[in-house]
């Protein structure tokens, strides 16, 4: 006896994620216009995609199969989802009740089942357009870079992030972005999973929005977002410059301040990421190849930009003393034949301990003094932005 088909679906678009159900096009879905597929198709997709996805929940691992189903929550009118499987993890339950139009078929399950599911969907009405989003000012963005390796530029970036979160009352204010793509730490630091998937990233850049940001997104804090990827050595050539670039359109619109963690060899994007920021932040240490180092790569930043925009400085791991190896604020600046723009203290055992614990220094030793000079540093930095602003 033929297996029933669905009369509706003939000429439709069908997009089937999973390999195994592509032996429904001789059944059920006959007559259709199917597209195999991987998740990573479901980023950004919208209406006129497809009129009807169907999914294998049991050919995914589930926290891919999870990430592909929260990019369908974040689209704009995403087609009809019906997701079929025996093993169906609780986090895609939770954002498949998060789609206007979704169902769940238990596998294993018979043809009349699986028709009876799809027309169920197709009968649904399609709806309503959401409202567009009111428009939001582009965020204030700062670049932060170390002169040298090991300089402290990771963990002063994830410090100024959290200063400016305490300045703002309204959630996902402030966002992270670690573009050490292939071995950033600021996710270390942080205690959080690093969500960027640059694959899906690369292959959505051309559809990338704010909304569809949104799934690359770590929340951090109830102002804090991060986006940082996982380590992987091949990573700057996973992903190409268009959508790193689009990447931080996008959370510039999304976001009131961002905060770039950059890489301290030039990439084909840097210099754009940089031209694009408000400050330029140059992080040293106070050893001589170091502040050699730093003013190299700040003159270098000021003559490539030629917007007359000059990088600050900043001293890192800066110690009181009397006498000893290290140069002084002063002798510091002869090197960089240029002022400092501030000095961080150095305080080995707040930094050890935010490390190992996961989080901020800011959470784990609010009194240390490298927490009290970043709060002036930010708050210095951000008045004047206000200032400009208002000018």
């Amino acid at each position: 006896m033929p297996s029933p088909s669905i009369p509706s679906l003939t000429g439709r678009r069908v997009l089937i994620v999973g390999p195994a159900l592509a032996a429904l096009a001789q059944g059920p879905l006959a007559g259709a216009v199917l597209e195999q597929t991987g998740l990573e198709r479901l980023i950004g997709i919208g209406r006129g995609d497809a009129d009807l996805i169907l999914i294998d929940a049991d050919a995914f691992p589930p926290p891919s199969l999870a990430a592909g189903v929260q990019a369908l929550t974040l689209a704009q009118n995403p087609p009809p989802v019906l997701v079929v499987g025996a093993h169906l993890p609780a986090a895609v339950a939770r954002n498949l009740l998060r789609l206007d139009r979704s169902d769940i078929l238990d596998a294993p399950y018979g043809a009349d089942a699986l028709v009876a599911a799809i027309e169920g969907l197709l009968a649904q009405p399609e709806p309503a357009a959401a409202a567009p989003p009111q428009a939001h000012d582009v965020a204030r963005c700062w670049a932060v870079t170390g002169a040298v390796g090991g300089s402290g530029a990771s963990t002063i970036a994830v410090e100024i992030a959290t200063q400016l979160c305490s300045r703002q009352t309204k959630e996902k204010s402030v966002c992270l972005i670690d573009l050490n793509l292939a071995d950033g730490s600021a996710s270390a630091y942080l205690g959080a999973t690093a969500s960027l998937r640059l694959g899906e990233l690369a292959a959505a850049a051309d559809k990338l929005d704010p909304a569809m940001l949104q799934a690359f997104v770590t929340p951090v804090t109830k102002q804090l977002d991060l986006l940082a990827a996982p380590r992987d050595p091949a990573a700057f050539e996973t992903v190409g410059r268009e959508a790193i670039l689009r990447l931080l359109e996008c959370a510039c619109e999304s976001y009131d301040w961002v905060v770039l963690d950059m890489p301290r060899h030039r990439r084909n994007w840097s210099l754009e990421a940089l031209g694009g920021c408000d400050e330029v932040l140059v992080v040293s240490e106070l050893t001589v190849p170091a502040l050699l180092a730093a003013r190299s790569l700040s003159d270098e930043i000021e003559r490539d930009l030629g917007n007359g925009r000059k990088p600050r400085i900043l001293l890192n791991r800066v110690a009181s003393r009397m006498f000893g190896p290290a140069p002084s604020t002063a002798e510091a600046e002869r090197a960089l034949q240029r002022k400092a723009e501030a000095g961080i203290s150095s305080d080995w055992e707040a930094a050890a301990a935010s490390v190992n614990l996961g989080g901020p220094i800011s959470t784990h030793r609010p009194k240390s003094k490298i927490v009290k000079d970043i709060q002036a540093l930010v708050e210095r930095l951000a008045s004047e932005a206000q200032t400009a602003k208002v000018a």
